[in-house]
């Protein structure tokens, strides 16, 4: 395989326990196929590298390409017109009535056959690789029953065969309870949820298993029994946890070594401490914080203080967080919640990668995909400062220009 060096630029490598931002000034990247070599300074490139192709950067920064370790860009149809009623006064009993709410997109997605399914994604997908993201989760759970669910996780999967882009397909069959089983979650579970996932399992369509743990879903006994299911088959474990209140989903992930709990506005100390402690990523969700027009904040005090990891994504969806943007949720967490730039950029690749289990991503090291994004930024604060701001010059995927 070739060797190319890129040079004449600065690196924010994510790395831990480095300088701020793992930040290396003048410096140099060797890739070969897929995979970094080599990284450090421009001065002290090794001498077997000197001869490899050379590409000149410009002294832009180069940091890891940003990784959205939550969507749900998979679904069928759009939720403006409720959007639009509920700022015009209507209730949720009075959307819900007129036909909105998630039982809408349920039906739009029902309706829609994968083909239709793929082409309503890409211009979102397009919208996060045009930022510089190389890698996106994307879930189910706007189809409640058998086919729409596998129909969403095959167009999960054929959205590599498209683009330039790596896909981490979630099984999200608890996200709410379908019309058909109004008053019968515990029924849903056990003849829809628990033979989807074994059938999605059966067909590989499925990375890792998520539930929505809260009052208007599913409760933590529910879960649990999905998540039995899940370990058995040998798939990890994420989960919607503490977002409109505690019911304790947190722990209970978190108790099933979850790689990540999502949303958690209402975690309380004891959820934060069990995270730690599970190596459990704490996924913070501004998009839907922001479009909801919450109060509650996540915990990012407790969070640091127990140094639980913090990684920020889109939570791309039709009704709460209809957010394309990696670059916008870096600047709305640090403005709606706090964290800081670096953190923001950590949590769009270090720790996003450890919320999806991807060790090949999220850093600049050797050894590790060359997935690199090219700003044209002189610091790496200047990614989550900006609103409405793209600065990305190149998206480098598997060594790729």
């Amino acid at each position: 395989m070739n060797k190319r060096i890129f040079t004449n630029l600065d690196v924010a490598s994510l790395a831990a326990g480095s300088v701020a931002y793992g930040l290396i000034n003048n410096a140099a990247i060797a890739v070969e196929g897929e995979k970094i070599l080599w990284v450090g300074p421009a001065d002290e490139v090794p001498q077997d590298l000197q001869s490899a192709e050379h590409s000149d950067l410009g002294g832009r920064l180069v940091t890891p390409a940003l990784i959205d370790c939550h969507t749900h860009i998979v679904a069928g149809g759009n939720r403006a017109e409720e959007f639009e009623m509920r700022l015009n006064g209507a209730s949720y009993e009075e959307v819900a009535r007129a036909g909105g709410g998630i039982n809408s997109t349920v039906r739009a997605t029902r309706a829609a056959d994968q083909d239709a399914l793929m082409q309503q994604t890409l211009p979102r997908l397009d919208a996060l690789i045009a930022e510089g993201v190389s890698s996106v989760e994307v879930k189910s759970g706007y189809g409640l029953e058998q086919d729409t669910e596998l129909r969403m996780l095959r167009a999960a999967r054929a959205l590599e065969t498209l683009r330039p882009v790596r896909i981490k397909a979630t099984y999200l069959g608890a996200h709410a309870v379908p019309p058909e089983y109004a008053d019968r979650a515990d029924d849903y579970i056990d003849e829809v949820v628990i033979p989807t996932l074994r059938a999605a399992h059966a067909e590989r369509l499925v990375d890792a298993v998520d539930g929505f743990c809260e009052g208007i879903a599913f409760q933590p006994e529910q879960i649990a029994r999905v998540f039995d299911v899940a370990k058995e088959l040998g798939l990890p474990v994420k989960l919607h946890a503490e977002q409109l209140s505690n019911l304790g989903g947190a722990k209970l992930a978190a108790s099933y070594g979850a790689m990540s709990a999502d949303h958690i506005e209402y975690l309380d100390e004891d959820g934060v401490i069990a995270m730690a402690q599970a190596g459990t990523t704490a996924v913070i969700l501004p998009g839907a914080f922001y479009t909801l027009r919450e109060t509650q904040r996540p915990p990012i005090y407790q969070l640091r203080k127990h140094k639980v990891p913090m990684a920020l994504a889109t939570d791309c969806n039709p009704g709460s967080s209809p957010l394309t943007s990696l670059l916008l949720t870096m600047n709305m967490g640090c403005t709606l919640f706090r964290m800081t730039p670096e953190e923001a950029l950590t949590g769009v690749t270090r720790h996003a990668a450890q919320a999806l289990g991807l060790s090949d991503a999220g850093v600049i090291a050797p050894g590790k995909r060359a997935d690199l994004a090219v700003w044209d930024v002189k610091h790496p604060a200047e990614l989550s400062y900006r609103i409405g701001f793209n600065p990305l010059h190149q998206r480098i995927f598997g060594g790729q220009l």
